[in-house]
């Protein structure tokens, strides 16, 4: 009974690998292969693991900022007697923060500049536990915010109104007091107490926190606020919990989960997600084709070697099983050559996008573009063993034809201009 692989279809299958100067355009063929594989499965992991951490990023930052669930009053009417309803919510299992907050579109204004920003009024202690916040101060101290009735705002910000700590900037609101002449607008300076970094461009340039009491004088909002803000400690478990919102505080109220207010933004980068691997698994297919090219010509050229190893008693299963060493050789090599550059990639992808910007003089991966501030990469081992296995599986199957049509070569036809 014949042993698969042998030591003599081990000894074959890696003498073909070897080129010889009338087998070099093989040869070519075959590094070509190689090198298809190596970075279709290279691009795959990195592109794979950029988008995991891009989602993982904003998904992190938007959801430490806003909360896993809101609840609003009734359409058109603030939050009351908040505080009530905040306990009961707490009470809750699975719940880990409530915090009331007031929050209102205003114009910002200093040295001349004006933009448009989204003010957050919170009580100290909640923007304390707002880990997205308080852990990124890059000057300042949160703790003054009470004390001087200030504002803590962005770094993008901070930068285009060109003020730092203890600098004064004004807002200004359309709902201000209501006087015999109409709804006045309200302005009013407030200093800057700290300047925080949260990593996303949007939150870093249009974000200002100021105290809760503050924020209630200054939008009208009386003993009310605007919502409440839940944190739980699984939110995956966002939707099955607005039931229990509603059930806990037993009022007219709306509450909105993550999944809802930002399902367009996280199926797009699914689609993405998606589109991307299957774009990018053409590139191992096409290498894939090019190792059976490569073989075939290889069997043609070896047609004399196969004939006399077929007379000299080898089997077709031997001849079939040598040509599928050379050609899955190839294959793994390139996916094992391809998983060591991705993963490598992978690991020092912001060492590298500063290097390159610094060498092209660009800025790659802009933060007003991307949102965020640098170049995240989430490797997924299950993910990668996945891109690992279907290279395999590419190579592998690409080699069946060629190995097939080697073992069936007729030894007779083979050799008879000899």
């Amino acid at each position: 009974m014949t042993i698969p692989f042998a030591p003599f279809e081990w000894m074959l299958a890696l003498r073909y690998l070897r080129a010889r100067r009338r087998e070099s355009f093989i040869s070519i063929i075959s590094g070509f292969s190689l090198v298809g594989i190596m970075l279709g499965v290279a691009t795959l992991i990195i592109v794979m693991s950029v988008m995991n951490g891009f989602r993982i990023e904003l998904l992190d930052r938007i959801l430490g900022l806003n909360g896993h669930i809101m609840v609003y009053g009734v359409t058109g009417q603030q939050l009351n007697r908040f505080d009530e309803k905040a306990d009961r919510v707490r009470a809750l299992d699975g719940v880990i923060r409530v915090a009331p907050f007031v929050e209102g579109q205003v114009l910002a204004s200093a040295n001349s500049v004006q933009t448009g920003v989204l003010v957050k009024g919170m009580r100290q202690a909640d923007l304390k536990d707002l880990s997205v916040v308080s852990n990124n101060i890059l000057r300042g101290d949160l703790a003054r915010l009470d004390d001087e009735t200030g504002i803590a705002i962005g770094t993008r910000l901070s930068a285009l109104l060109r003020v730092s700590v203890g600098d004064r900037v004004t807002l200004m609101s359309p709902q201000g007091a209501v006087t015999p002449f109409g709804v006045t607008p309200r302005v009013k300076a407030y200093p800057v107490v700290a300047i925080f970094e949260i990593g996303m461009s949007e939150y870093d340039s249009s974000y200002i926190f100021m105290p809760l009491e503050e924020s209630q004088l200054y939008f009208n909002k009386g003993d009310g606020v605007t919502a409440l803000e839940v944190m739980l400690d699984d939110p995956d478990a966002a939707p099955r919990f607005r039931s229990q919102i509603q059930a806990a505080i037993g009022e007219p109220i709306i509450v909105l989960d993550w999944q809802v207010t930002n399902s367009t933004f996280f199926n797009a980068l699914e689609v993405e997600r998606n589109v991307m691997f299957l774009i990018l698994t053409l590139i191992i297919l096409v290498a894939a084709l090019n190792i059976v090219s490569g073989l075939i010509m290889l069997v043609k050229d070896k047609g004399q070697d196969i004939a006399v190893l077929r007379t000299m008693g080898a089997t077709r299963g031997a001849i079939m099983r040598i040509f599928f060493v050379t050609g899955s050789a190839i294959g793994l090599v390139g996916t094992l050559l391809g998983l060591i550059l991705g993963v490598a990639f992978c690991e020092n992808i912001e060492t590298l996008r500063q290097w390159l910007s610094k060498l092209t003089g660009t800025e790659l991966f802009s933060p007003e573009v991307y949102f965020l501030a640098t170049m995240p990469a989430e490797m997924d081992f299950n993910e990668i063993m996945s891109i690992v296995l279907m290279a395999l599986v590419l190579s592998f199957l690409a080699t069946l034809y060629p190995s097939w049509r080697a073992a069936n070569l007729d030894p007779v036809e083979a050799l008879r201009y000899e």
